[in-house]
């Protein structure tokens, strides 16, 4: 797993729980952390947490490592 797919893979975690929060309690911790709904670095977050969910749907396609050695020491 390279740098890019372990940072959206964080900031997608970072979104699933905020989400739970706001469903569980009514609590939205990025907006309670950087100054609301409405403000600058919130949508930021919000925009990057988004972007990172679905280039995670890229992940959720790839085939595992495993799976790719299996096959190529099948082959030879």
């Amino acid at each position: 797993m390279n740098g890019l797919q372990r940072t959206a893979l964080t900031l997608a975690i970072i979104g699933a729980i905020n989400w739970g929060l706001i469903g569980f309690f009514q609590f939205d911790l990025v907006a309670a952390i950087f100054g609301g709904q409405d403000s600058v670095l919130s949508r930021i977050i919000y925009g990057l947490v988004g972007l990172s969910g679905l280039y995670c749907l890229t992940l959720l396609f790839r085939p595992s490592e495993e799976f790719e050695r299996e096959n190529r020491t099948e082959m030879t």
